[in-house]
């Protein structure tokens, strides 16, 4: 298994990445672009990344931030991540960045590419489905479900897939009827699984040390949405 950090400017700003492949695998295979959550690239997106690589797929754990580090506190963290709440722009033009990199790896095939991610990395995931990107598979994990450009939703071309936990605290069912709104009116192929007794962060062992009232590991639910993926990803990637 080779793990690579990538350097690579996106939005005007210097990225690092980390990129994870099987050499001993012949060929080219599709591609996960994986988008972290709110705080940063941490261990916890960089497993995903090497997990997925040792399925057989070549994994780019993408940075959002800038210099591949995490950013100090939830205050910091919520003011980086307003200003593309309010407007993806900024968050698409970083994350097709990143997909950029991805493709251009020569173990991947640039005709099989996926991009999942976890809270804010999944909405960085639906954004880069909502500008067209062609990407076959989108999941988010306990991702944001809405967008300041729900009439986008046209332009995804991959299919969708979204698991949330019931207990969620930023994510309540509003917004999660709003999302099928918006997916049923862009006439997309998706999917929303909502697991009872899980909360945010719901893929992240580290959640329950941050404290904060809905945000918890929740081992069931961190497998039972891992398979789901995988089913989507041999629907689409393989």
């Amino acid at each position: 298994m080779r793990t690579q950090d990538i350097d690579y400017t996106a939005d005007g700003v210097r990225m690092i990445g980390q990129y994870v492949v099987d050499d001993s695998k012949p060929g080219r295979r599709g591609g996960v672009l994986v988008c972290h959550e709110g705080p940063g690239l941490t261990d916890h997106t960089k497993k995903i990344a090497a997990r997925l690589a040792g399925l057989g797929y070549a994994a780019f754990a993408m940075d959002y931030h800038g210099d591949g580090k995490p950013l100090a506190d939830i205050t910091q963290t919520m003011a980086r991540l307003a200003p593309w709440m309010a407007d993806p722009t900024g968050i698409r033009t970083r994350a097709r960045a990143a997909l950029d990199v991805l493709k251009a790896q020569k173990e991947v095939d640039p005709a099989r590419l996926a991009a999942i991610g976890y809270c804010f990395g999944g909405t960085t995931a639906l954004e880069i489905g909502r500008s067209g990107a062609d990407v076959k598979a989108i999941v988010g994990f306990h991702s944001g479900l809405a967008t300041a450009r729900p009439q986008d939703a046209a332009n995804i071309k991959g299919k969708v897939l979204v698991c949330i936990g019931a207990d969620d605290p930023i994510i309540p069912p509003a917004q999660r009827a709003a999302f099928e709104d918006e997916m049923k009116a862009a006439g997309a192929d998706w999917r929303l699984q909502l697991y009872g007794g899980a909360g945010h962060s719901f893929t992240n062992p580290a959640a329950d040390s941050r404290g904060m009232k809905g945000f918890f590991y929740h081992e069931a639910t961190d497998r039972r949405s891992w398979n789901a993926m995988i089913e989507l990803f041999e629907e689409t990637l393989n």
